[in-house]
């Protein structure tokens, strides 16, 4: 894949799908009402619209390396103002956290590997240190994937704004693990 296949891609787009969807583009020109939050790995393998069926501004997305969430502190925080915006300013009424089988980012937790070449993705990932220390046994990437995607869902209950959207109701947490290979997806019950 190359720049030039993206170009023709989207060539593509505006001669086929556009047209064929003018009246939602339309529509979503002036309107920006997404139902969900969605916060997914960053991993290219995983895509939120086309796994969950949704057409354009039916989604808020959110894509961190290991779809992780850092616990709410004050400051400048991308990953923290996006889902204000999405929780607070939009409305959202569900917040979905969905990992993913393969997941490289828990597989080098996982495995313990070397990071010390990639210095950011080393420090980012020590967000998941309590997924790691919950998982039972060493090297086990399916379980620790499922262990952060709950850990991910108790941060985001640190954020204010979601805080608030809970204790109201108008928000409700899932977390979700999608398997590559088969196309299926497994529902977590988050802790209480």
């Amino acid at each position: 894949m190359t720049v030039q296949d993206l170009t023709e891609g989207v060539a593509r787009f505006q001669r086929d799908v556009f047209p064929a969807k003018a009246e939602l583009f339309a529509h979503l020109a002036t309107h920006h009402t997404p139902h969900t939050l969605f916060i997914s790995c960053s991993d290219a393998r995983v895509v939120p619209e086309l796994i969950t069926g949704t057409e354009p501004g039916d989604l808020f997305v959110i894509r961190t390396a290991g779809n992780l969430v850092p616990a709410y502190t004050p400051g400048a925080d991308g990953v923290a103002a996006s889902i204000e915006y999405a929780v607070a300013v939009l409305a959202v009424r569900d917040v979905v956290v969905c990992g993913h089988s393969g997941c490289g980012a828990m597989t080098a937790l996982a495995q313990r590997q070397d990071l010390s070449a990639a210095p950011a993705v080393a420090d980012w990932l020590r967000l998941a240190d309590a997924s790691v220390a919950r998982t039972a046994a060493d090297g086990d990437v399916p379980a620790l994937v499922r262990q952060n995607v709950l850990a991910q869902l108790a941060n985001l209950a640190t954020h204010p704004s979601v805080a608030r959207a809970l204790a109201e109701g108008g928000t409700a947490l899932h977390g979700w693990v999608y398997d590559i290979p088969t196309g299926r997806v497994e529902h977590l019950t988050p802790a209480a």
